[in-house]
Parts: C-alpha cells; sequence; structure tokens
C-alpha cells in the first residue's frame, strides 16, 4: 500500500474543506487595513487569538517575527498598494530563536552544505527587546506608509495571552 504523506492529507483536507463552502469572492484589500507580522510557530492560530476572519488582515510569518527587508517588502506591497494602515508585530515566548546562536547557527548550516548563508538569522534572547526593536524598525523603514501605526506585543504560549511591549515616541 502506497504510503500517504502529510501533504496528500491536506490536499484531501481541502477538498473537504472547499465542498463544505459556498463560492465567494473577497476583495484583495484587507478589510481591517491591518498586517500582522509574526513568528511562523505552529502554537499560534492568529486568526483564533485575535478574532480575525478571513479577508480581514494580511499575515506575514517567519522564524522569530523578524522584521526583514523582505518583510518591509510585503509591508510596502501591503500599505501602498493593497490599504493596510496598521501594523501589529507579535513575538511569543518560548520561541525557537531563542534556543540557537546567529553564530552558531551560520556554523552548523555552512558545515552542513559547504556554503554560508548570505542572510541574517536573527536569533535573540531577550523577546521584549526583539519587539521592541522590531517595532523601530518598521518605524525607521522609509518605504512604509504608515509607521505612526506600529504596535508590538509577546503572546504567551501557555496562557495564550498578549501582552503589549510600549516604546513610546520613539523611533
Amino acid at each position: 500500500m502506497p504510503r500517504v504523506s502529510v501533504v496528500d492529507d491536506l490536499v484531501a483536507n481541502n477538498e473537504a474543506f472547499a465542498a463544505s463552502l459556498p463560492p465567494q469572492h473577497l476583495d484583495v484589500r484587507p478589510s481591517r487595513h491591518l498586517v500582522v507580522v509574526t513568528c511562523m510557530d505552529a502554537r499560534l492560530d492568529v486568526f483564533a487569538a485575535l478574532g480575525l476572519h478571513e479577508g480581514e488582515a494580511h499575515v506575514l510569518r517567519n522564524a522569530g517575527g523578524v522584521i526583514t527587508d523582505d518583510v518591509i517588502r510585503s509591508l510596502a506591497v501591503s500599505q501602498r498598494r493593497l490599504g493596510t494602515r496598521e501594523v501589529m508585530l507579535i513575538h511569543h515566548t518560548d520561541c525557537g530563536m531563542q534556543s540557537l546562536t546567529d553564530d552558531g547557527f551560520r556554523a552548523e548550516l555552512q558545515e552542513a552544505t559547504g556554503v554560508a548563508p548570505a542572510f541574517a538569522i536573527e536569533s535573540f534572547t531577550d523577546v521584549d527587546a526583539d519587539v521592541h526593536q522590531s517595532i523601530l524598525r518598521v518605524r525607521r523603514s522609509p518605504f512604509v506608509l504608515h509607521r505612526d501605526d506600529v504596535r508590538g506585543f509577546v503572546y504567551d504560549v501557555d496562557t495564550h495571552r498578549l501582552r503589549e511591549v510600549d516604546v513610546g515616541a520613539e523611533g
């Protein structure tokens, strides 16, 4: 009997999901004019945690919820072409990016592949400091139109509660 992959299971799940809903077309512009930048961590269900529904917000995810050049690119498109105005940054407790170091992981990748990665690793030890840095990166980017409405939070993976990191008017 052939092995069924996880992707095969997910494709079957999608078939059932699509069959259970009527066709609809949502506007490409998020109705809440919001973009959320967060970690890829599987424990954070962004839509459930924030009470969001499809079509209401852009959600950008990467390891650590880091504000990279690619995230700035996506924010620029989201704001300049798709009408978002507010940016919500969500990092979380017990993040995998806290369990590695930039130099150590870079060396691990180079040893495994023979090539040093061109990208920044962006590990951190203090989640609040990393949220603070992320807020400032967005606020200081000339490519992001709406820099005044940038707020950052830490999501507790055990209690599911958000805690705001306040940087005041800095940036």
